[in-house]
This record gives C-alpha cells, sequence and structure tokens, in this order.
C-alpha cells in the first residue's frame, strides 16, 4: 500500500483512509466454551437480595465491561459472588473470541478457518463483548457484507468501544453514499478516548478539508497526538507540518527528530527523506544505510541517489553498508 499520508500540494487531495483496526488477544491456553448459548443480552436479569451490579438489565452490565480484556474481567469478577455471576456472559465471550482468532489466523494447533472464526466471534457478541463485535465485522467487511459489518460495528461503537467507533467511522466515509458528518462525530468519539488510527484519521480530514473545514492547527495536534503514541504515519505528517511550519511552529530540530523516528519505524518515504538529510550533512555511510532501506521498500527515487554515494565507496565500506541493511530490525510503533 502506497505511504502517502501528506494532502497533494497540486493535483488536490485524495482521501486515503486506514486499515480497519483487530483488537488485542492474548497467548493464555483456553478450552473451547461449550453448552449451550446464553439468552439474547436484554432477556437476561440477574437476581439479587440487594442492590447490586448483578441486579442491573445486562445491556447496563455489558455498557459497563463489554469492552474488557480477559484479565480485567477475571479482577472484576473476584471482587465479590454477585460481580462474578454478572460478569459470567463475558467471560463466556472471550473464551469464544479466543478461539476465533485461533481459527482465523490458524495458531494454536488448529488450521484457519473463517467461518469457525465468524461464528465464534458472533457467539461472543451475542454475550455483550465489543472486541467480538469488531472482529466478526472485520470478518463481514472482508468478505463484502458491508451491512452486516456496519451493524456490528455500530453495536461495538454504542457501548462505547474506541475501535468499533474509528471503524463505524471508516466504513461511513467509504460508503457509497458516504455519510461524512456521522463519520467525523464517531472519529471524535474515538480520538478523545485515545485511539491512535482515529486521532490520525480525524487529522487528515481536517488538514485536507474534504469532510470537515480545512484546519491545520486542529489537524496537527491530532498528528502530534497520535504521533507520540507510536503512529507511524502520524510521526511522518509531524515532521512535515514542523518542516514546513504548518499547524505547528517551524523547526528543523523537530522536523528531523521526528522524520527519523519514522524511519526507524519502517516508513519509506521517512528512510528515503532522512537518508538525503544524511547525504546533505555528509554522513555517506548512513545515508546510504537509509536509502537502501527505501529502495527495497519501493522508493524508486532513492536508488539513484543511493548508486551515486556507493560509487564514491570503498569496497569494503559497500559491503558494511549492505551487511548493516540486511540486518535492520524496524523498531516497534503502534501501527
Amino acid at each position: 500500500m502506497k505511504q502517502r499520508t501528506w494532502p497533494g500540494r497540486s493535483d488536490g487531495s485524495r482521501f486515503s483512509s486506514l486499515p480497519l483496526s483487530n483488537a488485542s488477544s492474548s497467548k493464555q491456553y483456553l478450552k473451547p466454551p461449550t453448552g449451550k448459548a446464553s439468552p439474547p443480552i436484554r432477556q437476561i436479569r440477574f437476581h439479587s437480595d440487594g442492590h447490586d451490579l448483578s441486579s442491573l438489565p445486562y445491556d447496563v452490565v455489558a455498557k459497563i465491561a463489554g469492552s474488557f480484556s480477559l484479565r480485567n474481567l477475571r479482577a472484576a469478577s473476584l471482587v465479590c459472588k454477585s460481580w462474578c455471576e454478572a460478569f459470567r456472559p463475558l467471560r463466556e465471550a472471550m473464551l469464544f473470541l479466543r478461539w476465533g482468532k485461533r481459527f482465523k489466523h490458524g495458531h494454536g494447533g488448529v488450521r484457519p478457518n473463517l467461518d469457525k472464526a465468524l461464528d465464534s466471534f458472533l457467539k461472543g457478541a451475542d454475550r455483550g463483548s465489543t472486541l467480538a463485535m469488531v472482529d466478526a465485522g472485520l470478518i463481514y467487511w472482508e468478505l463484502g457484507h458491508k451491512d452486516k459489518a456496519i451493524g456490528l460495528y455500530h453495536r461495538a461503537a454504542s457501548l462505547g468501544d474506541p475501535a468499533g467507533q474509528c471503524n463505524l467511522a471508516i466504513s461511513y466515509l467509504q460508503g457509497e453514499p458516504s455519510n461524512p458528518k456521522e463519520a467525523v462525530k464517531w472519529l471524535y468519539k474515538a480520538s478523545h478516548a485515545g485511539h491512535v488510527r482515529a486521532q490520525y484519521q480525524l487529522a487528515l480530514c481536517m488538514h485536507q478539508g474534504r469532510v470537515v473545514d480545512c484546519n491545520i492547527q486542529e489537524a496537527a495536534k491530532w498528528y502530534l497526538k497520535a504521533a507520540e503514541s507510536g503512529y507511524l504515519r502520524a510521526m511522518y505528517n509531524v515532521s512535515l507540518c514542523y518542516s514546513f511550519g504548518e499547524g505547528l511552529v517551524h523547526s528543523h530540530r523537530q522536523a528531523r527528530k521526528w522524520m527519523k523516528r519514522a524511519a526507524d519505524r519502517g516508513h519509506s518515504k521517512a528512510q528515503f527523506e532522512h537518508g538525503l538529510a544524511l547525504f546533505s550533512e555528509g554522513e555517506m555511510m548512513k545515508a546510504v544505510v537509509y536509502l537502501e532501506l527505501a529502495t527495497r521498500a519501493g522508493e524508486r527515487a532513492a536508488a539513484h541517489v543511493k548508486n551515486v554515494i556507493l560509487q564514491q565507496l570503498s569496497a569494503t565500506s559497500r559491503d558494511r553498508v549492505m551487511h548493516l541493511a540486511d540486518n535492520w530490525r524496524a523498531l516497534p510503533s503502534s501501527c
């Protein structure tokens, strides 16, 4: 996929949406859940002698804890007997979520089976897990059942799940016809909840000015938030904001810092531009490593500059550079 994330200056801005997000998974071994399915969410009622969590309608319980991880659910279930009983369907949901991921990706000694994965995710969704709703939505989206995907994203989003809110927003942006007003509403919700992909997407919309009014200062603010949380494309755009003084005070030092961060995490355009900066400063060996990485990632313009530099290096230096490039590993990023 092309990494063009900065709005064009001459041919108009092209909207480039993000990949829909996945919920995280744990590696703990769990047996597949058995037994009859729990009743539909709105029909479940837990009885208690006192006024406690188990006396709440289950849709309220799901609103409170539908996005909890299995670890958090287990911790909350230890508070008291009534909480343990109230969270039982959600703990079951997490087991279905785990098996859904195993069937989807072929992990844990099982073969990939998309039908079984979807079935497991849907059973988890029926028990109130927003994480399972998002994963089921992803499969429906991949299969072309976009209405079903949007329905599940909307359920997760309404229960406060940031990933569901982000995916719902992107679905509205990609829809035919699109629904930019609803998309921006959900992007704001997910962004304020700290979802980095939503923050980046909201910034992109503000920068391009196609979905909302163009606001470079607000766009830069959200780019920076996403970049500080480790979002790769946002790092690159923050560097450009500092470089051009758009939305952020012009700072060569900050621009250089964020460009290097993006390059070290595998952004090919950042590797190319950082390599050029090193070349201009006479750092030939370092420059050619970054340019080689950019070339391997498909940046054709980097190859010409790299070859010019290589001609100026000794055979030993050229071998050293190729060895460094061969053994390079990207630093981790949130996406």
